[in-house]
């Protein structure tokens, strides 16, 4: 598998993650503990994803770089976000 592939595939699955866990988050708002199973889950593929989004850094060009950092830097938010809201 190239790299630039690797990448895309990294990007894809950081997005469908941070989708889910804004998804949860919101959910989490609205019915407080009641989706405790779905919520933790979402936590755990942020953290996948950034995880892979990292290792993806390190083989990117400059400018391939910047945008794996931006959205892990977004992933990260929405991590801390899910951390200390209520839900």
């Amino acid at each position: 598998m190239t790299d630039r592939v690797f990448g895309q595939e990294q990007i894809q699955q950081a997005k469908k993650a941070m989708e889910y866990a804004v998804e949860q988050l919101e959910v989490g708002m609205r019915q407080e503990h009641y989706n405790d199973i779905e919520y933790s889950d979402a936590q755990m593929k942020l953290e996948q994803a950034i995880r892979g989004l990292t290792q993806v850094e390190h083989l990117a060009n400059r400018e391939n770089r910047d945008e794996f950092s931006r959205l892990r830097i977004q992933m990260e938010q929405l991590k801390n976000q899910m951390v200390v809201t209520p839900h």
